[in-house]
């Protein structure tokens, strides 16, 4: 009874210290969740003994296959994994696309005014600004749609993407971001692409894509070294994502889309392995005949006959025409066949094709305190990411496309 006396009386002195200079007293600090995006790490990769630090997250905590969204590209997949809206609901409908509401632009990835322009990323609202809304301070690093204002909102930290920072150094900005207290972080982000930079060039077979899958392995071994250090692992959600796969894409597969339709009498919006068409005015039956016609490795529709299953086609952002190449075939304009030929002479890789196709299947993987250990999830949509990490951050995310069910045992 003394010595708890003694404890009661201790801790008032405490107190009453802290409050006569004004400190109060220290509170524990929040859980943290890291949401990490390889892209175009595809979900096999995580079996090929390249990576070390990932494979040990996964066995120790929650792994998985995740289906892209249509189109299985990179800016339209990142906005769906941070809103839980497929592209033709966020917005971000292609890697490059136009809007009428917006007119004489064309979003692209190399377009630096368009992507820090908000009202090409208005129509959903990104988990970070959910988060800050409610109290929850972000810190994003390179994830798409993080470098402009949306809802008024920016993260608390974010930086213009920069492709020569190397993989260890955007951790350490991260771990920059988290040492500076202020605000106390709940929410960061990291991207690597190397992966995908690799996969593109040389195939996803190739050395050239395990060796930058040890690399950013590497680099999430850093994170993890760098949380262990601060005494933050044990409290750290770390989600790992991709925003789609890779397929071999050989030079024999490729297919000038002038062979399609007249160039005099149509746009190409974007080429790849997802073409999208806007005829010219006065050329619509013409071109609509021309694409809608039987084409070896291709299939076009109206956007609005596009199958049900893609989820796609209603924004006004979608032209009038969209098609889907078979995998394996990339159908470009002469002059990118012809870049692509002198730069890299050899087969490659690509993606855009069908979700449901194996190798568009992106990697999951999620490991901390909210997660339990040994869990092997069902192949399930992209778009179930986002209420996950909504239950784990603790904040109310805006009603999407997603369902929590499918990722549900992965939550301890």
């Amino acid at each position: 009874m003394v010595a708890v006396c003694r404890w009661a009386a201790l801790v008032l002195v405490l107190m009453l210290g802290a409050c006569a200079t004004g400190t109060p007293p220290a509170a524990p600090r929040a859980a943290l969740t890291v949401l990490v995006s390889i892209d175009g790490f595809r979900a096999d990769y995580l079996d090929r003994g390249n990576t070390p630090t990932l494979s040990a997250l996964a066995a120790d905590g929650a792994r998985g296959a995740m289906r892209p969204s249509f189109p299985s590209l990179t800016f339209p997949n990142h906005y769906t994994l941070v809103t839980g809206k497929r592209p033709d609901h966020n917005g971000v409908v292609d890697n490059m696309m136009e809007d009428p509401a917006i007119p004489g632009v064309t979003f692209r990835m190399s377009n630096h005014d368009a992507v820090v322009d908000p009202r090409w990323w208005s129509q959903a609202k990104p988990i970070w600004v959910s988060a800050e809304q409610q109290g929850v301070h972000a810190a994003t690093l390179f994830w798409p749609g993080s470098e402009t204002e949306i809802d008024g909102v920016r993260p608390s930290h974010w930086k213009a993407f920069d492709q020569k920072i190397a993989a260890n150094d955007r951790v350490d900005i991260l771990l920059s971001w988290i040492d500076a207290k202020d605000p106390i972080l709940g929410f960061g982000t990291l991207y690597f692409d190397p992966v995908d930079t690799q996969g593109h060039h040389y195939g996803p077979d190739s050395p050239e894509v395990n060796a930058a899958a040890a690399q950013v392995d590497a680099a999430i071994g850093r994170l993890v070294a760098g949380l262990k250090a601060r005494g933050l692992y044990e409290t750290t959600n770390i989600v790992v994502v991709a925003d789609h796969g890779m397929a071999p894409q050989p030079l024999s597969g490729l297919i000038d889309v002038s062979t399609l339709a007249d160039p005099a009498k149509a746009r190409f919006v974007s080429t790849g392995s997802v073409v999208s068409v806007r005829p010219l005015p006065g050329h619509e039956a013409e071109v609509t005949a021309a694409l809608l016609r039987p084409i070896p490795h291709l299939n076009c529709w109206e956007k609005d006959k596009i199958p049900a299953r893609y989820g796609y086609g209603t924004n006004p952002r979608v032209p009038p025409i969209v098609c889907l190449a078979e995998t394996g075939w990339y159908f470009a304009t002469a002059e990118a066949i012809k870049k692509r030929l002198a730069d890299h002479p050899r087969d490659g890789g690509a993606h855009g094709y069908d979700p449901a196709d194996p190798t568009m299947r992106a990697v999951f993987v999620a490991h901390g305190p909210a997660f339990k250990h040994g869990v092997v999830l069902p192949v399930f949509d992209n778009v179930d990411v986002y209420p996950l990490l909504t239950r784990v951050i603790g904040v109310r995310g805006d009603h999407g496309d997603g369902r929590l069910g499918p990722v549900k045992a992965a939550l301890r």
